[in-house]
């Protein structure tokens, strides 16, 4: 266990990549893509043996908030925090660290999305227990970076800095600049460069948050303080506060940790980044499950019942029903009892639009569940 540390698991995901599996109710987090457990327990787990059950945290929107409880019963009621509505993460890491602070003025905090995929994880163990020696000792934003294994366009990129040498054997670097979502081209070039992908996880003290976002963010900094006030030595969970909460966060814009803390904070020398390989991937489309699964010889992968006759590097997910694929290549099929997808899998990153056609062609109901 990393002692003085708190694991704060962001699910707050809207459920739409990973339509029609995943909907605005069965979010990404709570799908059991990969393995037998949903995302959310494989994370929550992970986090366990960081710094244990009770100082776990999980945050959320509140129309999540039962599913969640349901899906971690092991995890304290208190230890889950709702949002009344999603601002972004910047939000959401700020109110999680508001309620770290209370219960420890001095806590690190780990920050982790519910959605990812870890294969080692005693070596991301070991990343984890050095970025919390980073930040204890330098009291500097870390963030994890991934030695990326091709151009993927749907990831943000760290660019390095000067080295600060390497912690049990993890090398760590100055985050020089943050690059959002390339295009292949830059994608290769970041590549070349020895650029990491930015994991979107990271470690601090909570209380250097609160203080940062005053810094760079004044209007999330004046509702997490009234925030804080009202809670008077109660949990965030309080009933009686779910107004005062509700009511700060209408005025909160909704902005990203990466754009409203860590880019000004990098410029100042602030950020530190990891570099870490630890069998990483955020799962953002079924593109990802594909490449993550163990496929046949013709490179097709799935789930459930199916049967490929000539089809090449194809994914299938039908759990209740046979689905036979005749020379196809490159397709994605979701079955599910009330919708199917059969698409491109090298377009799977627009399944996210593909939801907001169906809201605007009067077929939202699909999207609830």
């Amino acid at each position: 266990m990393i002692q003085n540390c708190y694991s704060v698991i962001i699910a707050g995901g809207k459920g739409t990549r990973f339509w029609p599996l995943s909907r605005s109710r069965r979010p990404k987090h709570l799908l059991k893509i990969l393995s037998p457990k949903s995302l959310l327990v494989e994370t929550a787990e992970r986090a366990f043996s960081l710094g244990g059950r009770n100082q776990t945290l999980v945050v959320t929107v509140a129309e999540q908030l039962g599913a969640l409880r349901r899906e971690l019963r092991a995890l304290p009621a208190r230890n889950f925090l709702a949002e009344p509505q999603g601002k972004n993460t910047a939000p959401c890491i700020g109110l999680a660290a508001l309620e770290v602070v209370r219960r420890n003025p001095d806590a690190l905090m780990i920050v982790l999305p519910a959605d990812h995929w870890v294969a080692d994880v005693k070596a991301f163990q070991r990343t984890l227990r050095a970025a919390c020696d980073l930040a204890e000792r330098h009291d500097q934003l870390i963030t994890v970076g991934i030695r990326p294994d091709y151009p993927e366009t749907g990831y943000g990129y760290i660019v390095k800095g000067k080295a600060l040498g390497a912690k049990s054997g993890i090398a760590a670097f100055h985050a020089k600049r943050f690059t959002e979502k390339p295009a292949i081209a830059k994608a290769r070039r970041l590549m070349r460069q020895g650029s990491l992908w930015n994991s979107g996880i990271f470690v601090w003290k909570a209380a250097t948050l609160l203080e940062l976002l005053a810094r760079y963010q004044p209007a999330i900094a004046r509702g997490l303080d009234a925030i804080g006030k009202a809670v008077t030595g109660k949990s965030l969970n309080n009933l009686k506060l779910r107004s005062v909460i509700a009511k700060e966060y209408r005025e909160m814009p909704s902005i990203s940790i990466d754009y409203a803390v860590l880019e000004p904070a990098g410029s100042e020398g602030r950020v530190l980044t990891l570099e870490a390989d630890f069998g990483w991937s955020d799962v953002g489309s079924w593109a990802a499950v594909h490449r993550m699964m163990h496929k046949d010889s013709e490179g097709n992968a799935g789930n459930g019942r199916w049967l490929g006759l000539g089809a090449k590097n194809c994914l299938v997910h039908a759990p209740d029903r046979l689905v036979v694929l005749l020379g196809l290549e490159n397709a994605v099929v979701v079955d599910t009892p009330d919708a199917l997808l059969v698409g491109d899998l090298n377009r799977s990153q627009e399944v996210r639009e593909l939801v907001e056609e169906l809201k605007k062609k009067g077929y939202g109901a699909y999207t609830v569940r």
